[in-house]
């Protein structure tokens, strides 16, 4: 069972998931027969299925393929956030087929490949992705699994070879703890997910287990001032790769690298906000540990355009910009502000924010507040559940009352177009982690 090449058939439980479907991609593109269950049709499953993948969108034994409940050898991924009572996956539990997490799969794949693995509790995402897409363009034969949809490909997937892996390392559930890096960086380590890990002391020796996971002959890479040893990351400071000379240029970023043995010059990235320019820093020490040539490092970098839902501009024009963000996280929120602050400067800019996850807002209510009374006004969506259900008094009307700020109200999903109109805001900012995002193509659609 450990050689997954043999296996012919695969069903995801929660393929509509980011680091799910990007799974299912990868099998669908080996030419496995792929399938899966989910919740609801989304853009994500509707590409699946235009891809050969078949998706099913009820909980429900006579709907799964035939061809997977015949096979005993079928593999079955899940999802750690699957109900207890889900029907599917107490059928394959009950009658012994090879059930498998997410994360154990991801570890399986890269087990045997020369793996770049990228951490954190933020920036993972968008690291992974420039690094890809240097590795990518630089010709590396690369598979890159993604934890977001990358603007260059409209994928969470890159197939471009075999020779390389590249992979988002997640936390949660310590999925990590399954890669075999070969080269890894972790670029914040800030307490989140404290619903899995208890304390934020058990997160940090997590992190420090999954750095324990490369090899002698490996090298981990670091944010400059996390307790960990590994060559440092960091913005014009003493740290063994560092941003130099920084300068903005029509919306971008042009700087040169410093790095311990030469300096890299002209380089530019178009993704706004200091804690972006840290992550094309991250990525180009590690293609540059990996061995991309440095001399088409600046044509890679140039031409990344970014993730979705980090930073995107939906809308910009001199009166008016729209920024979608999957900020879901106080250091997030006050690194968007910086970026908004930097790239804007003097013009009053709406927040919209929907809170994810009632055990994260009470865990981290007073600096959500901090972070968000910053912005010139502040609109809350209600807290969105995902896997949870409500917490006594943990709602968006007490983190309102926490916010020092006096442009502040609690906002329905119907009403957010109406209620941003009226705001009268030059730079609106909506972020969250929940369904945030399909509003924001609403709100899109209302105001051009």
């Amino acid at each position: 069972m450990n050689d997954i090449n043999n296996i012919q058939n695969f069903y995801f439980i929660g393929i509509g998931g980011i680091g799910m479907s990007a799974l299912a991609r990868y099998f669908n593109a080996k030419g496995k027969n792929v399938s899966g269950y989910d919740k609801t049709p989304t853009p994500l499953t509707k590409k699946l299925e235009e891809e050969g993948v078949v998706v099913i969108y009820k909980d429900d034994i006579g709907q799964i393929p035939n061809a997977v409940i015949s096979d005993k050898n079928s593999l079955v991924v899940c999802t750690p956030a699957i109900p207890t009572g889900h029907e599917q996956f107490n059928y394959f539990k009950a009658n012994n087929y090879n059930l498998k997490k997410r994360a154990v799969v991801l570890g399986m794949v890269t087990q045997k490949k020369f793996t770049l693995a990228v951490a954190g509790t933020h920036g993972k995402t968008t690291t992974t992705a420039i690094l890809a897409h240097i590795l990518k363009e630089t010709g590396a034969k690369v598979t890159a699994f993604l934890g977001g949809i990358s603007e260059d490909i409209q994928s969470n997937l890159i197939m471009q070879g075999d020779e390389v892996i590249v992979a988002e390392a997640d936390e949660f559930d310590r999925s990590f703890l399954q890669l075999s890096p070969n080269i890894a960086a972790i670029t914040s380590m800030d307490a989140d997910h404290l619903d899995i890990y208890g304390e934020n002391e058990q997160l940090q020796a997590t992190f420090k287990k999954f750095a324990a996971l490369i090899p002698a002959n490996g090298r981990l890479f670091v944010r400059n001032g996390l307790p960990l040893e590994g060559a440092t990351i960091g913005i014009n400071d003493n740290a063994d790769f560092s941003a130099i000379n920084i300068k903005i240029e029509n919306g971008a970023y042009l700087f040169d690298l410093k790095t311990p043995v030469d300096t890299i010059r002209n380089l530019q990235f178009y993704l706004p906000g200091k804690h972006n320019l840290l992550n094309a820093i991250t990525a180009l020490a590690m293609a540059i540990e990996y061995g991309s040539p440095t001399n088409q490092l600046a044509g890679a970098l140039y031409s990344f355009k970014g993730v979705k839902r980090r930073f995107s501009y939906k809308i910009k024009s001199e009166n008016f910009v729209l920024i979608d963000d999957y900020a879901h996280h106080p250091a997030e929120i006050s690194a968007v502000y910086q970026a908004v602050r930097e790239m804007h400067a003097g013009k009053k800019v709406l927040a919209v924010f929907q809170p994810h996850l009632f055990s994260r807002t009470k865990d981290f209510a007073d600096d959500f507040a901090k972070s968000l009374s910053k912005f010139d006004q502040v609109m809350l969506l209600d807290i969105y559940p995902a896997r949870e259900l409500p917490v006594k008094g943990v709602t968006s009307a007490w983190l309102l009352d926490k916010i020092n700020n006096q442009n502040k109200e609690l906002v329905q999903k119907e009403n957010i177009s109406e209620k941003i109109k009226g705001a009268n805001a030059e730079v609106v900012v909506m972020m969250g982690a929940g369904d945030i995002g399909e509003e924001v193509e609403k709100v899109k659609l209302a105001l051009q």
